[in-house]
């Protein structure tokens, strides 16, 4: 692990038993909070994806909107929001998926992207996958081309990386706890 990605690690909380006994929750808020790590953490993606052809960021909703924004600033690209379905006033594709305790859904504008876009996927982390396979399966209907799935922190230990990349996407983490 590299010095940057040691640092947001570092700056990341641990919320042991929340919000249910035998979770560990990682709180993003110390992050986001910290100028330095915050700075560092934008500062990871822009360096990864300067020099690509990035049309546009999509961001979902909730947290990974603060990394998108700060992010397509950054690429000239343009931001596009993954929403919760009922959030976007305009015609929209609607994509439901899997939770331990039942659905939910995403959905994007319709014209959110022209086909071919180059598209870089961002949330604060990857966990089962649910959000982000189903924002991908949005990006792709409407012909755009996802670059990568990135995000602040990966949990391996519930598979969500493994099934994004099962799906021919392409994954960049900053940090990870896997076991931890």
């Amino acid at each position: 692990m590299d010095y940057f990605s040691q640092s947001i690690k570092q700056a990341i909380r641990t919320v042991p038993d929340w919000p249910t006994p035998g979770v560990s929750f990682r709180d993003i808020t110390t992050v986001l909070q910290d100028k330095t790590a915050f700075r560092k953490l934008i500062d990871a993606f822009v360096h990864r994806y300067h020099g690509h052809k990035i049309d546009a960021v999509a961001a979902v909703d909730a947290r990974g909107f603060v990394i998108g924004s700060a992010l397509a600033y950054e690429l000239n690209a343009s931001l596009v929001l993954v929403r919760k379905k009922g959030k976007l006033p305009f015609d929209t594709l609607v994509e439901d998926y899997e939770l331990e305790y039942g659905t939910a859904s995403v959905e994007l504008h319709q014209d959110a992207f022209k086909p071919g876009d180059q598209v870089v996927l961002v949330d604060d982390l990857i966990a089962t996958g649910g959000t982000m396979l189903a924002a991908a399966r949005l990006i792709r209907r409407i012909g755009a081309e996802i670059v990568e799935v990135a995000a602040m922190i990966d949990l391996p230990d519930l598979g969500g990386s493994g099934k994004l990349q099962k799906e021919q996407l392409k994954v960049y983490t900053v940090c990870s706890f896997d076991g931890e």
